[in-house]
């Protein structure tokens, strides 16, 4: 079993600890450094070269949106980053999003989903909370359709990606699993590990979640 090297940044100690504390309990989670500061995190993410790195949004200083920016175009930095807050709002997740975030949680999240969340994040499988995030960012698109010149969504197939591709995409935004695609289109998983990869490849996207507000966003789902 592979161990993920996790580093926690959270400008509150007790906040910290907690976390710590449910990720540590697990056999294959290793907290390896900790940071209050999104300018401490910088350093002791180069210093640990973690997998994961759990980020609050809202620090003094350079706040989580920044720091993830800042560690997502690091070319010398491979952890992923799970953004974590206290609000659900959707210009966090979508700021989140554009800075390169794999993955966005509540703080007040079930422990296990917290370890899952983790664990997800660590093995490429970025859509975290989907009924969260779908929520927000159903909300964030019906904002920005109403100031539009358009009321009516167009519904965007692009052209490059296969009919399959496309079902697997509206299947994501859904909320779904690779395992559960897997068995609604009676397919292996490894099959739809690769349409995924393709279709984030053709699309230019960097993982599920910003997957699903694309498909959000050009009418694929609604």
């Amino acid at each position: 079993m592979n161990t993920i090297r996790v580093v926690l940044v959270d400008d509150h100690a007790l906040m910290r600890q907690g976390i710590s504390t449910i990720l540590s309990a697990q056999p294959d989670i290793d907290v390896v450094g900790e940071a209050s500061s999104g300018e401490e995190a910088i350093e002791v993410v180069a210093r640990t070269q973690p997998d994961v790195v759990c980020m609050d949004v809202e620090m003094r200083g350079i706040g989580g949106i920044e720091a993830t920016r800042r560690l997502v175009g690091d070319p010398a930095v491979t952890a992923q980053v799970l953004m974590l807050t206290t609000f659900e709002r959707e210009d966090y997740l979508l700021a989140a999003l554009d800075a390169g975030a794999s993955g966005f949680l509540l703080k007040n999240a079930r422990a296990e989903h917290l370890v899952d969340g983790v664990r997800a994040i660590a093995a490429g499988e970025a859509l975290l909370a989907p009924e969260m995030t779908r929520a927000v960012i159903e909300r964030a698109v019906a904002r920005e359709r109403s100031a539009s010149t358009s009321t009516v969504p167009v519904t965007v197939v692009p052209d490059n990606l296969t009919e399959r591709e496309a079902e697997v995409l509206r299947l994501i935004a859904e909320g779904l699993s690779n395992d559960e695609i897997a068995e609604l289109l009676v397919i292996g998983r490894a099959t739809v590990k690769t349409h995924v990869s393709n279709l984030l490849m053709k699309l230019s996207l960097r993982d599920r979640v910003q997957a699903v507000a694309y498909a959000y966003r050009t009418g694929l789902v609604s």
